[in-house]
């Protein structure tokens, strides 16, 4: 595996970190039905299978072409007993996971980790959380990468994807090359203005619940919800619309519980929260990058009526579906690929401060396989995906669905959200309205 320079939006992500602002995404995983001893017995499986999947050697340096670029190469000491650890037992996996979560990534080393968690008061359960740089990957091969440590039978099942470029289309017919590029950069400059422009009228208006914001302390706290995923279908079945749409009516919902509850109801306001759309194409040139939109949503959380929550949230995606990922504010990720490198290494720590003023919380989605994972003969029973937590924000909300459950992770500061379990409780709350408001 040779040098793979950086994506416009990796180099990005890789410029605006900071000690209290880290940029690495996590997936906090519980096994169980293991034999005694089974989480140290994990820790060893890790070490030893990570050595094998070059992905996880790769680190990430500068470079001096283009001015100000990174790229990721092998590291020549790679040693993956550095990025593999076994902690103490605890009682409660999130509290120790939520500390890890503020703790940044060795630069200088490949920009992941994993921390084997023991149960105290079961020796035959663990978990583990991973840690991905998203300049190392993004969601889909940080999943790849760690998959790749898992028992072999887990990932059997799936051929490997194509990690090089595709062909290139043909030009046009009756069209020179150099016609062809002039032609693409003048709709990559259109496109530019246009997500400049709305971003421009997004950020003009900038309202927020206080709730949502805070000073960057560099602590985290995170939370798992665990949610029936044959629920959410039947509240979709009735009522139309997507499983997405179901899952950030409840946000909104629980969202609108926790503000109430923290006497924040009268200054409530629409929150924007920004939804990631991925990109991803197999002839990029960039293969293992980051290729992201996304989608600016006014959360309902004024609405006091669970399925006017839910037609709002319908009505705002299918509006944002028709324009089209490429288009509107929430498309700011778009502009990285507009930027040099040198922009992005020099414009790195204002970009990332501004996030706040775009949108009040992120919640994405992250894919996970229907077939069931094992770690030493351990089944993975729950997984919690971790975001990253934007500058100036103190709440972020990540969503998976696995063998027939919706799991939910919270990302918190730690210091300016103190209650994050009434959140993860309060999903719980919203399921069981739209539940019984969508019976029949």
């Amino acid at each position: 595996m040779g040098t793979d320079p950086l994506a416009p939006l990796d180099l990005a992500f890789w410029n605006m970190e900071s000690a209290r602002h880290p940029m690495h995404m996590g997936a906090l995983g519980v096994f169980t039905e293991g034999a005694p001893g089974a989480a140290r017995h994990a820790a060893e499986l890790l070490a030893t299978r990570a050595a094998a999947v070059p992905g996880l050697r790769m680190r990430i340096r500068d470079v001096t072409v283009p001015l100000g670029g990174a790229a990721r190469e092998p590291s020549a000491r790679f040693d993956p007993a550095e990025h593999v650890r076994l902690a103490d037992p605890v009682s409660d996996f999130h509290p120790a996971a939520g500390h890890a979560m503020g703790r940044p990534l060795d630069r200088t080393k490949p920009p992941w980790e994993a921390l084997v968690l023991p149960a105290a008061e079961d020796d035959s359960s663990f978990a583990v959380l991973f840690k991905f740089h998203h300049a190392l990957a993004d969601g889909m091969r940080a999943l790849t990468l760690a998959a790749g440590m898992m028992d072999p039978t887990a990932t059997e099942e799936r051929p490997p994807r194509a990690t090089g470029p595709g062909p290139r289309r043909a030009p046009a017919a009756g069209a020179t090359p150099l016609a062809e590029r002039l032609r693409g950069a003048a709709a990559e400059l259109t496109r530019a203005l246009d997500i400049g422009a709305a971003v421009a009228r997004a950020t003009w208006d900038v309202r927020s619940s206080p709730a949502l914001t805070s000073r960057p302390t560099g602590t985290r706290r995170t939370a798992g919800v665990l949610l029936d995923l044959d629920d959410v279908h039947r509240i979709r079945k009735t009522s139309g619309g997507t499983v997405n749409d179901v899952v950030l009516a409840l946000v909104a919902g629980a969202l609108r519980r926790w503000l109430d509850g923290r006497g924040d109801g009268d200054d409530r306001v629409r929150p924007r929260a920004l939804v990631p759309v991925s990109r991803r194409r197999s002839r990029t040139g960039h293969p293992h990058g980051n290729r992201l939109s996304g989608y600016l949503l006014r959360l309902p959380v004024d609405e006091g009526d669970p399925l006017a929550r839910l037609r709002a949230v319908r009505t705002a995606m299918d509006r944002n579906k028709e324009a089209g990922p490429q288009r509107g504010a929430g498309a700011v990720a778009l502009l990285a690929d507009h930027l040099p490198a040198l922009g992005h290494r020099v414009s790195g720590p204002v970009v990332a401060q501004a996030a706040r003023l775009l949108f009040d919380i992120l919640v994405t989605s992250v894919p996970l396989p229907s077939l069931g994972l094992r770690l030493g003969g351990c089944p993975l029973t729950e997984v919690y995906p971790l975001a990253p937590l934007a500058h100036g924000q103190s709440v972020a909300v990540a969503v998976s669905t696995y063998r027939g459950g919706v799991h939910i992770g919270l990302v918190a500061d730690a210091l300016a959200v103190t209650d994050l379990d009434v959140l993860a409780a309060a999903f719980g709350a919203e399921l069981s309205a739209l539940r019984e408001a969508t019976a029949v």
